[in-house]
């Protein structure tokens, strides 16, 4: 189990970064040969990314909600990103053709992705008494003092 972090502590993160959202909606529950694939084809995805840090991958976060499951993804650029997503010898570029072989537009699986670029200083994170997460883990944390302890001087902070 993580250690906790007592008190408040801020992510820091040098230079501009990504946040990819990315996830699958499972449209038919019953069609377990559609969408298992699908789920199961993130895991080399991932593990690819955790072995060669060279690629881009700063961290990863994952959920299993009501629909399907979602990962939150810092990236160091977008042109890693998508340089990953279309080199034919990473495990991205067959699971895409798999994937509109076996899934195209037949409405059995969803999938969803959103990527955000993160301007150098463009953001604010607080954690209080948590374990290192989300950008504290693809970044650094650092504890935040009075004057950085409101969201305005968070911005601040990182905006300087």
């Amino acid at each position: 189990m993580a250690k906790v972090v007592p008190g408040y502590v801020t992510a820091e993160v040098e230079g501009d970064f990504v946040v990819f959202l990315i996830g699958m909606r499972i449209n038919k529950w019953w069609k377990l040969h559609k969408w298992v694939p699908v789920m199961a084809a993130m895991g080399p995805m991932l593990r690819e990314l955790i072995r060669r840090k060279e690629l881009g991958l700063l961290h990863f976060t994952s959920w299993i909600g009501p629909s399907g499951p979602l990962l939150v993804q810092y990236w160091r650029s977008v042109e890693q990103l998508e340089a990953f997503a279309k080199d034919a010898r990473l495990p991205h570029h067959p699971a895409w053709k798999r994937w509109n072989k076996a899934i195209g537009d037949s409405g059995d699986v969803g999938i969803w992705h959103e990527t955000y670029v993160v301007h150098n200083g463009a953001y604010e994170t607080l954690y209080g008494n948590m374990p290192a997460f989300g950008l504290g883990r693809a970044g650094t944390t650092a504890p935040l003092t009075r004057a950085t302890r409101g969201a305005a001087g968070r911005r601040a902070a990182n905006a300087g």
